[in-house]
């Protein structure tokens, strides 16, 4: 299985999805080298883009490891939008995907992310100056609809593809339903049967057996990894190597996720600073160690640190400790 998106070809069709918070430089780096087809960054407000605003500009940071490098923009103002790809594109992004997923409040209520699937003219009118600004492929990423009464999601990926989007993401809930009740996999499959372009699915997979469903059930071309990948940059690997050939690849041993997770946040506080740093990784140490022995007492531990070096103790003691058992 591969995607083709534009003169781009993925030989695994594994995507890590944009997700605020999450997927900066050094996590969407660690999910890259552990084997996944594609890493996107966070999503970018266009305007704040445009401005080049000192927090935008740390979250499009790239590394070689992560080629090639896609950028998810969002705004509701077609020139802003247009402007803020050739930016990104000039910085060396080699995709730009537009957000009309998001379900959250704050981008709903500035007429962007989802709420734009309520209005497809100004949604076109989106896609077209940014594919036109750019020479690079655009991609969309959207929701079935707003709620269960308008799911457009085939109307507005015809839409897309029409006005030169070389990609559409679907993740199977409307915009109403948030992270509630379950994605509807089988609903995309509307969207795949209404479009030439490739489609990928998205939306509760966090087994393998999930990622094999969907496509099942979707008949789409890949699939996208978001909450999945908590604590598991390895995990799109292993989806990536069922879906080829069916093997189970086991997780790291416990000294090698050690290893992961000290190299991840002497990543994180090297790319923020120790305050932000140590701010950040709390919650990725915690999804690192669920599960695990006495993880409860670990996470508080760890909450409560007050810079790096005192996590990394912690962390250090807490896995050696596991490891000598």
């Amino acid at each position: 299985m591969t995607v083709t998106i534009g003169p781009i070809k993925l030989c695994v069709p594994v995507l890590l999805a944009p997700m605020s918070g999450v997927t900066d430089m050094p996590f969407r780096r660690l999910v890259k080298r552990s084997g996944a087809g594609l890493v996107i960054s966070e999503m970018i407000a266009s305007q704040a883009m445009i401005r080049h605003t000192r927090q935008t500009m740390k979250m499009i940071e790239k590394s070689a490891d992560e080629q090639p490098m896609a950028v998810q923009l969002a705004g509701c103002e077609p020139q802003v939008m247009a402007e803020a790809a050739r930016l990104n594109q000039d910085l060396g992004a080699q995709i730009i995907d537009i957000n009309m997923g998001c379900p959250v409040k704050k981008v709903v209520n500035g007429h962007a992310g989802s709420a734009l699937m309520r209005d497809e003219i100004l949604a076109s009118r989106i896609i077209e100056a940014t594919v036109k600004a750019v020479s690079v492929p655009v991609t969309l990423k959207m929701r079935t609809g707003w709620d269960d009464n308008n799911r457009n999601a085939p109307r507005l990926a015809k839409i897309a593809e029409e006005c030169g989007v070389q990609m559409i993401t679907v993740h199977g809930r409307t915009r109403c339903q948030l992270y509630n009740g379950r994605a509807d996999w089988a609903f995309i499959r509307t969207v795949k049967q209404s479009v030439k372009i490739p489609v990928i699915g998205n939306g509760d997979v966090v087994s393998l057996t999930d990622a094999q469903t969907l496509l099942e059930q979707s008949g789409a071309d890949g699939v996208m990894i978001g909450r999945g990948a908590y604590g598991r940059p390895w995990f799109l690997n292993q989806v990536g190597a069922f879906l080829k050939e069916g093997g189970i690849l086991p997780d790291p041993s416990l000294q090698e996720q050690y290893q992961l997770i000290r190299e991840h946040v002497e990543a994180m506080l090297c790319h923020y600073g120790q305050e932000t740093g140590v701010k950040i990784a709390r919650k990725h140490v915690g999804w690192y160690s669920k599960g695990l022995e006495n993880s409860a007492e670990f996470r508080v531990a760890v909450n409560q640190a007050e810079n790096g070096q005192i996590m990394k103790n912690l962390i250090d003691e807490y896995y050696q400790n596991l490891l000598d058992c």
